[in-house]
């Protein structure tokens, strides 16, 4: 086995995989971009770069450099010492893990796979993917992982809309099929980051992965059920939220909001419980919390229907503007995004509904129509009801508050404003707004 890799593979330019690569070629490294979409090959080789977290002047010098794509080939895989794979993970309609994605990459490298080269997988997915069905599928061509070429797992830690994740600062961590296979990849790694963490097997670092996101999604949807609860007792979440995150220990601050989008947050959960499955271990608790998650946008839909019938009036027929619509702000991510089901639950009530974003042109709903984007003069204009998902810091909201139109707010993008009486409403609030950012403080002897 050789330990001098100096060729690397990266296939699937996306999000992940365009970072890793520009990373990989700033470290000296040669490196090759794999996607089976040639208008992305087409893009990224004139210097156009489709990742908000990339700049065209950064891909431009790594293309200059070392960095250089194309379409598979096995000569091209063969040319490899090192191959990272960077496909999309989803699930399918029974939420359970769809690894079609994942095969694909898998099939590929096995028409080139030769002795001595290194296979690293980082897409997301459930603790026996790299050393189950995945190295299936690469030993069907007859090599053996392990033995004839090495196999680790090391995952994605990107935020979307954050450089600095892809930065060295942030740990990455990485499991082999055997200690080998773990160091080598463990030391590719130490090139674009300060700190790596060989992990004993690649399901330890699978499940560290999920672990991570699952958290998070654990800890949003106790954020929703609190919010849920407070509408109930008449009690500002945010309120809430802002005094206990004044405790500088034992405390993490999570929000609510109308549900949760992206690559991982809604997923991840669900690829954990399937795997928990087939050890006849049912975890109702993170599944429990991904249900809480999925059904916030329906608590949405139901918030702008008490906010207009508080006006006499009805979802059917009313003219509604969707503020955001991307899975999460500064970004042009629209995967999974709530808004896809809210809009789609607010054209079921018979509402006419139109959005804005300025980071997503077109948007695809839950029931597959697809819309354009509105200018926002226009979109507060001819709005009755306007409803914020996404508050992107492009947005206007200056504008969107003194429109006159009744808003819903989901993600108290109107903290600090003053605004008519009953005019917005808030997830886990109520009517109005915090008007005041911060209390006064209470002097010792006072």
């Amino acid at each position: 086995m050789t330990t001098q890799d100096h060729v690397v593979g990266v296939i699937g330019l996306g999000y992940v995989g365009l970072p890793l690569a520009v990373s990989l070629a700033e470290a000296d490294l040669d490196v090759i971009g794999i996607d089976t979409n040639q208008g992305r090959l087409d893009e990224i080789s004139s210097g156009v770069s489709p990742i908000g977290d990339v700049t065209d002047e950064r891909l431009a010098s790594a293309l200059r450099e070392r960095l250089r794509v194309a379409p598979s080939s096995p000569e091209i895989i063969g040319s490899c010492d090192v191959v990272f794979v960077c496909v999309p993970t989803p699930m399918d309609r029974a939420k359970s893990p769809d690894l079609s994605f994942v095969l694909g990459a898998a099939a590929t490298i096995r028409s080139g796979l030769r002795p001595g080269q290194l296979v690293i997988l980082q897409s997301t997915t459930y603790p026996g993917t790299t050393s189950g069905p995945f190295r299936q599928e690469l030993e069907r061509g007859g090599l053996v992982a392990g033995q004839d070429f090495d196999l680790a797992y090391a995952p994605e830690r990107v935020n979307p809309g954050d450089p600095a994740s892809f930065g060295a600062r942030v740990p990455r961590i990485v499991g082999g099929v055997t200690r080998r296979a773990g160091v080598r990849a463990g030391r590719l790694l130490e090139r674009i980051a300060d700190s790596v963490l060989v992990l004993s097997s690649p399901d330890a670092a699978e499940l560290a992965k999920l672990h991570e996101n699952v958290f998070r999604n654990v800890n949003i949807a106790l954020a929703n059920q609190l919010a849920l609860l407070c509408e109930r007792m008449g009690i500002d979440v945010w309120e809430v939220i802002d005094a206990a995150s004044t405790k500088p220990f034992g405390f993490m601050r999570f929000t609510p909001g109308p549900g949760v989008g992206g690559h991982c947050i809604p997923v991840d959960p669900y690829y954990l419980a399937w795997r928990a499955r087939e050890f006849d271990f049912v975890d109702r608790f993170i599944e429990t919390a991904g249900d809480v998650n999925l059904a916030m946008p329906r608590h949405v839909v139901a918030l702008c229907s008490t906010a207009v019938n508080e006006r006499q009036s009805s979802l059917r027929g009313a003219r509604v503007g969707v503020l955001g619509v991307a899975f999460k702000p500064e970004v042009d991510d629209a995967r999974n995004s709530p808004a896809a089901a809210i809009i789609a639950l607010l054209r079921d009530q018979g509402a006419d509904v139109t959005y804005h974003d300025p980071f997503v042109p077109r948007f695809r709903d839950a029931d597959g129509q697809v819309h354009e984007s509105h200018g926002l003069s226009e979109l507060i204009e001819t709005s009755d009801l306007l409803v914020i998902v996404t508050a992107h810091k492009a947005i206007d909201w200056s504008a969107v508050f003194a429109s006159g139109a009744i808003v819903i707010d989901t993600v108290n993008a109107s903290k600090g404003r003053t605004v008519q009486p009953r005019s917005v409403m808030r997830l886990g609030a109520g009517w109005g707004t915090q008007a005041s950012l911060e209390p006064e403080p209470v002097l010792a002897g006072d």
